[in-house]
């Protein structure tokens, strides 16, 4: 009927067969190939999965286990009587909620503050103008490789200089001062944003403060649960500043867990050790699965995968 039929008929003997040539569906012979690869991929996922949830596995075991169970050679890998009680004497035997709740409060203030500070700080980066913003980044971006330790001791002496020792006031003035790496975060979610809508802000009279606050801000919800959800483990985590910084009595779950689980000989008693940190990192699970579709957004939004 037409010019094309006659050509197409003769070209297509010698095409490579992708598809049914009937039905223009898949071909059939690269179904078998495709479930092979299917097949590889996924065990390689399941061996990767297995190798991060291993460590927790084990954590949980051992909470299961009696102080001989952890101790026997060959090691036993399941308990032949699993103690559940561990997880009740864990938490009964120091004030579990009450470190649970400096922890709480720690976290809480330290993550609200630096996510608001950092978002603040990364909007500077990314739409406003001033000599040296290249280099004040280039040496923010440098100091993410500093080590905790290089900053702690100096600003641990200046706290005691203040009388903050024994105080929350440390994680407020750290969440103030922002963190380096939630401020290239959000520098990276402005600085994608259009630049019509700073535009046209101004144009209705805003300020950069209003254009942050009214504008930007609302729109990186994304980027502000994944900094929220990465402040909050860092603090909830932390062992070494609260044990630096706080007395027994007002100190963190993470240096309860690791220093009040231990015999009168000061020997620790490392199932209940295991109950306790398996208690400790429930309350991560749970934030991280309640975020976490703004985190992965968050992440995504970035360039940051």
């Amino acid at each position: 009927m037409t010019a094309t039929s006659p050509t197409a008929t003769s070209q297509s003997p010698s095409r490579p067969a992708a598809t049914s040539p009937a039905s223009g569906g898949p071909d059939p012979r690269s179904a078998p190939r495709i479930r092979v690869d299917r097949l590889a991929l996924y065990t390689v996922l399941v061996a990767i999965t297995g190798l991060f949830l291993g460590p927790f596995g084990w954590l949980v075991v051992s909470g299961l286990k009696t102080p001989a169970d952890l101790a026997a050679s060959p090691v036993r890998w399941l308990p032949p009587h699993v103690q559940w009680h561990n997880f009740a004497d864990a938490f009964n035997l120091v004030d579990f909620l009450g470190y649970a709740r400096n922890s709480l409060v720690i976290a809480l203030i330290y993550a609200t503050l630096v996510t608001f500070s950092s978002a603040w700080v990364g909007f500077g980066f990314a739409r406003l103008e001033a000599p040296g913003k290249k280099t004040l980044f280039g040496i923010l971006l440098g100091s993410m490789m500093l080590p905790q330790m290089v900053t702690l001791l100096p600003t641990y002496l200046i706290f005691a200089k203040l009388g903050m020792v024994d105080t929350y006031w440390p994680w407020v003035l750290w969440g103030l001062a922002s963190a380096p790496y939630l401020v290239f975060l959000f520098r990276q979610f402005f600085a994608g944003l259009p630049r019509e809508l700073e535009e046209a802000a101004i144009i209705d009279g805003c300020g950069y403060s209003a254009i942050f606050w009214r504008i930007f801000l609302p729109q990186s919800w994304p980027v502000i649960a994944a900094s929220f959800v990465i402040a909050f483990t860092w603090t909830w985590g932390d062992y070494i500043a609260p044990q630096l910084l706080l007395s027994t009595d007002r100190t963190t779950l993470a240096v309860a867990v690791m220093s009040t689980y231990v015999t009168s000989a000061g020997t620790p008693v490392t199932n209940l050790q295991a109950a306790a940190s398996v208690m400790y990192v429930v309350p991560i699970l749970l934030i991280f699965l309640i975020a976490q579709r703004g985190f992965v957004a968050g992440m995504s939004t970035t360039g940051l995968k």
